[in-house]
């Protein structure tokens, strides 16, 4: 696979870029949050396994994928990622800080990060998996035009109980199609 992949990334109101070591503190202040972890595999982190954390995404190479941080006006204010598996598949995650939620950014740096998946991997489909109650992250893969494909039932136990799982997806051709009908005001 060739990379083309054109870092960072700039939407109309966020600059996606590679995470540093100096955005420890402000991974901290997400990480460090229950609210922020609650919908997630691993609870609220020590500032220790934060700069594991960070170390191993600015460490891991690109052809896996990337994290990005979510620059608001020189405030990392969440991360949104891409992983990239077997058959041109990837899997798309995002998380903002509370205070900056709801206002859009969660659908603006997934918008781009799937943009990335597909012409920069040259992915043929992302999928992004979410526990169903959390209803703000699913409307984010629905505003993506990703269709629910699974809804598995307590299929995982997490953090001492039984945790479902919905899984979102959409293909490359599907994407670049909604793309146009929006460019062309369809």
């Amino acid at each position: 696979m060739s990379l083309e992949l054109r870092l960072p990334i700039e939407t109309e109101r966020l600059r996606l870029r590679r995470l540093v070591t100096d955005d420890l503190a402000a991974l901290y202040a997400l990480h460090s949050r229950e609210d922020v972890t609650s919908w997630l595999f691993w609870g609220p982190r020590e500032e220790d396994e934060v700069r594991v954390s960070l170390d191993g995404h600015i460490a891991r190479p690109l052809a896996e994928g990337v994290v990005l941080g979510i620059d608001l006006g020189g405030e990392l204010i969440g991360t949104v990622n891409v992983a990239v598996g077997e058959g041109r598949q990837g899997e798309i995650g995002f998380m903002v800080h509370p205070d900056h939620q709801g206002q859009g950014y969660a659908t603006e740096a997934a918008e781009a990060i799937l943009e990335l998946a597909f012409t920069g991997y040259g992915l043929h489909r992302v999928c992004g998996s979410v526990e169903p109650n959390n209803t703000a992250s699913v409307r984010v893969l629905q505003r993506l035009g990703m269709r629910k494909e699974a809804h598995l039932i307590e299929n995982a136990w997490v953090k001492g109980k039984w945790s479902s799982e919905a899984v979102y997806a959409i293909l490359a051709r599907e994407w670049r199609a909604a793309r146009e009908g929006r460019s062309s005001g369809r």
